[in-house]
């Protein structure tokens, strides 16, 4: 499985960017796709998740309500729309997929916000907001 990021830049305090994942290499029909981010020396920090098993998103308090996570299941894509930009929000950020299988049961199904959950990691996007 490989993951693929992009979208990242430089912008303003205020600005907005979509970020992608581009997803190849699936070979399992359940997972869920996240993005975290990492901010320098600060731990890296989940923010937002999307799976079929979920009613709908899921997001950190410190984004909700300014980054919007959506997929494009026939471009494997999956993007994060992040709008009213801080410099609070300056980080690496990476999508990860995360996969259980068809008879797991539902406490390990669905989206989660642990870091040591997630299988596989993108190689990140580096988001610059200025002030």
């Amino acid at each position: 499985v490989q993951l693929v990021e992009s979208g990242g830049g430089l912008v303003q305090t205020g600005g907005s960017l979509r970020l992608s994942c581009v997803v190849s290499g699936l070979t399992f029909e359940n997972y869920a796709i996240g993005w975290f981010r990492q901010a320098p020396e600060k731990e890296r920090e989940w923010i937002s998740c999307i799976s079929d098993d979920d009613e709908s998103p899921s997001y950190a308090d410190s984004v909700k309500g300014r980054f919007t996570i959506s997929s494009d299941n026939a471009k494997s894509t999956v993007y994060l729309q992040i709008n009213s930009l801080k410099p609070d929000d300056t980080a690496v950020y990476y999508c990860a997929l995360y996969s259980w299988g068809y008879y797991s049961p539902k406490n390990v199904r669905g989206c989660r916000n642990r870091r040591a959950d997630w299988h596989f990691w993108g190689q990140g996007t580096q988001v610059t907001v200025s002030s």
